[in-house]
C-alpha cells in the first residue's frame, strides 16, 4: 500500500507543477493532496513540501489551522464563478449549469467560513 500512496503523492506533485505554470490550475490543493499521501508513504517527501520557501507555509497553515489565505479564496470563487458563466454562455444543458453552480456555491461557501489568518 505504500507504493500507492506514493504514486499518488507524486501524481499530485506533477499536477501541482504544471499548475506553477498553468494560471487555471491551483498549485496548493495539489500539494495537501501530495503531503496527505506522502504522510502515508515517504515522511521525508511530505517534510520537503512542507518546508518548501514559497507552497509550505500555505499547505502548513492550512493543515495547522484549516486556513485559506484571502488570496487564494478571493481566486477560487472567481475562478468558479467565471466556470458558470461560460458553462451558460456556451449554452450547455440548463440541469448541468445549476448543478455546476450549486456544487460551486457550496465550495464558496466552504471556502468564505475558512479562517483567513
Amino acid at each position: 500500500m505504500r507504493r500507492v500512496w506514493l504514486a499518488v503523492g507524486w501524481v499530485f506533485v506533477l499536477l501541482a507543477i504544471i499548475g506553477t505554470a498553468l494560471p487555471i490550475m491551483p498549485t496548493v490543493p495539489f500539494l495537501l493532496v501530495a503531503a496527505w499521501a506522502f504522510a502515508r508513504s515517504s515522511p521525508r517527501l511530505k517534510r520537503r513540501i512542507l518546508r518548501h520557501p514559497r507552497y509550505g507555509p500555505p499547505v502548513r497553515a492550512w493543515q495547522e489551522r484549516g486556513v485559506v489565505g484571502p488570496w487564494a479564496k478571493a481566486w477560487a470563487i472567481s475562478a468558479m464563478s467565471s466556470g458558470v458563466v461560460l458553462s451558460w454562455w456556451l449554452g450547455l444543458p440548463k440541469g448541468a449549469v445549476i448543478a455546476q453552480a450549486g456544487i460551486c456555491l457550496l465550495v464558496a461557501v466552504f471556502l468564505l467560513t475558512r479562517p483567513s489568518r
